[in-house]
């Protein structure tokens, strides 16, 4: 019995130190029944989840599917989890809230000793408190305790054949048969074929039987466990006149003790399992338990790294003088500033390489000793993330300062306001996008008598279509001052830029107009651009404006045609780029061009700057929105 106590109270010890890492893991952890039923959680999961306790419990872990994993990858999983015993990958699950998480899951298969599955094991990372499992734990050892406690014992008597003539009433409580029933009775008859054989010899053999386990079925047809104690009564002679004996009620604790190992067994389990290294210590510093995770972390095996000190094997140098100093601290004072705490901290490996890893440790009170359980997680991959994080963050700035000084660029080299005489007038508008890029709108007066107007769009986006929209507008500008012709201006414009812009793979597209003041002649050349709207006035359809030739930067010596048309008193044209007609809606419908010119047919006898205003209204509420992917350009030039 005391051998069998002090067994009992060493797997009471190596169970606490057992569930203290559990419950203190880093990693979620959920248990269920063959079934799929969940019957353990521990807090971890209950905090990734934000379900309770019982919530949870009974209910099979299809709660926590998001949806998005498809049946034939669960039948995959549950294929794999019955052909080797263990799965491993990762789930996109969701919580009570509605929240959406990953977790990477490491599922076991849990089976008793005749191989049959009992349990499945699921363990998730990032498990932290236990209190689920030790408040369980706790709940059991009381209530295993109790039952012991309140057991009577049942006290017996059995003539010389075994047949019972006495029984106390215990017997009612152990077996719920009541004493008169089992008067006359054989021993036999209540228990099972194996102790019966036991229980023969002893009696043949007339010797004392001390603390044998009996099973017997209860009246409810339950097991029930007793341990029996013997002795023969003799006459004088020696000759057997009955048994006297008691049975002890033994049912909970042997199921106490049962569960106590297999509990032993999934904590194990667990510890092997978890996405951590966990690394228990005593009070001397040195290593008492080391995972399997330990061992691929570190380098050192379980037979390398159990008995050595901690310090030796994975503290840097620098720091073994501090972790020695602080251990000592807290054996004589009981405070350790790193206990209980989630810290990061420096770890070496068996090669010498030191790497950054996120720290817990917990003491455990044992008797009058202390044993500490770590768990420790390698943060090298998170680190480097942070660090590419923070560098791009570092070159998003860089960008969004170019993009801000492309827009300042742009929006500076625009006509600040319209031209308007009495015999005309033109305006234009320009609705920067969310990236710079490369529209342009000009008008100015190339001589006394004539209006130059100019479209462009420069390829691309961001601060080099700014800068090729500046060196556009400079040459433009340049040519300005000399008598030169639409077609004539483009030609030029082509061979100066074309160098420039096929070494940085460019392209501009350009419009443009020379209004003759005196003639009221209008002369037109185009580079590739979206044809102009002319609109005469009375008329009922829209003119498109067009010339043969080719964007600007394809090649040299390009001959650009030329037209001219008359202007009268209320036609106008409308400029644009393709950022008008290709911006969409959330459905991925193009505004297109159609609902342009029902906006120039039904306000042709407005404004310029009323007509902008009500296409980009219309465009907005068309797109849903006041931001768009390319830039929106428009210039009207209207006969008064």
């Amino acid at each position: 019995m005391k051998k069998h106590s002090n067994k009992t109270e060493q797997s009471l010890i190596n169970l606490r130190i057992m569930q203290t890492a559990v419950e203190q893991s880093a990693s979620a952890v959920v248990i269920t029944n063959a079934k799929g039923s969940i019957e353990y959680a521990n807090p971890k999961f209950i905090e990734l989840t934000g379900y309770a306790v019982d919530e949870l419990i009974g209910h099979n872990p299809k709660i926590l599917q998001a949806g998005n994993t498809s049946d034939q990858q669960y039948k995959a999983m549950w294929q794999a989890l019955l052909a080797t015993g263990e799965w491993q990958g990762e789930l996109k699950n969701k919580k009570k809230n509605g929240e959406i998480y990953w977790a990477h899951e490491c599922i076991s298969v849990v089976k008793n000793d005749q191989g049959k599955i009992t349990n499945f094991l699921a363990v998730e990372e990032d498990i932290t408190q236990r209190k689920q499992v030790e408040s369980a734990l706790i709940e059991s050892e009381q209530r295993f305790r109790q039952m012991a406690e309140m057991t009577d014992e049942w006290l017996w008597e059995q003539d010389a054949d075994g047949y019972y003539i006495y029984s106390s009433a215990a017997v009612n409580t152990i077996l719920g048969i009541p004493p008169e029933m089992i008067i006359g009775r054989h021993y036999s008859e209540l228990l099972t074929s194996e102790d019966k054989s036991n229980l023969q010899i002893n009696s043949t053999q007339q010797q004392p039987f001390y603390a044998l386990c009996n099973h017997y079925r209860d009246s409810e047809g339950d097991w029930v466990i007793t341990e029996s104690t013997g002795l023969p009564i003799t006459d004088d002679k020696g000759e057997l006149i009955k048994w006297r004996g008691v049975d002890r009620d033994i049912t909970a604790q042997k199921h106490y003790h049962d569960a106590l190992i297999e509990s032993e067994k999934r904590t194990r389990l667990i510890i092997e399992s978890a996405l951590n290294a966990i690394v228990i210590m005593d009070a001397d510093g040195t290593i008492q338990d080391w995972n399997h995770h330990a061992e691929k972390m570190f380098g050192w095996s379980k037979h390398e790294a159990v008995g050595k000190a901690l310090e030796q094997l994975i503290i840097p140098e620098h720091l073994r003088t501090a972790h020695i100093q602080g251990l000592r601290h807290y054996l004589a004072y009981g405070e350790g500033p790193i206990l209980n705490k989630l810290l990061e901290q420096t770890a070496v490996r068996r090669d010498g390489s030191e790497f950054p890893v996120e720290l817990s440790i917990s003491p455990l009170k044992i008797a009058n000793s202390y044993i500490f359980s770590g768990f420790i997680h390698d943060i090298t991959e998170r680190k480097r993330t942070e660090q590419q994080i923070r560098q791009a963050e570092i070159n998003l700035a860089y960008s969004q300062s170019e993009m801000d000084i492309a827009r300042r660029i742009q929006s500076s080299l625009l006509p600040s306001k319209a031209v308007k005489t009495g015999d005309f007038e033109v305006e234009g508008f320009c609705l920067p996008a969310d990236q710079v890029g490369g529209d342009y709108f000009d008008y100015f007066y190339s001589d006394s008598d004539n209006l130059d107007m100019v479209m462009a769009d420069v390829s691309g986006h961001s601060i080099g279509p700014a800068l090729f929209m500046v060196e556009t507008r400079s040459t433009i500008r340049t040519q300005a001052n000399w008598p030169n012709k639409p077609a004539e201006t483009l030609n030029i414009l082509n061979n100066f830029l074309y160098q420039d812009l096929d070494t940085a793979d460019y392209f501009i597209t350009l419009f443009y107009l020379q209004y003759n003041t005196q003639s009221n002649k209008l002369s037109y050349s185009n580079a590739g651009h979206p044809s102009p709207l002319l609109l005469k006035r009375g008329e009922l359809q829209t003119e498109a404006l067009d010339t043969d030739g080719l964007i600007l930067g394809v090649r040299k010596n390009v001959c650009f045609e030329e037209k001219s048309i008359a202007m009268e008193t209320g036609d106008l044209i409308l400029l644009y780029t393709d950022g008008l007609i290709e911006a969409e809606n959330p459905a991925g419908d193009f505004f297109g061009i159609d609902p342009v010119r029902n906006i120039l047919h039904q306000h042709a006898h407005h404004s310029p700057k009323f007509i902008i205003d009500i296409i980009i209204q219309q465009l907005t509420q068309f797109c849903q929105s006041d931001s768009f992917k390319d830039d929106v350009t428009l210039m009207i030039f209207k006969c008064l």
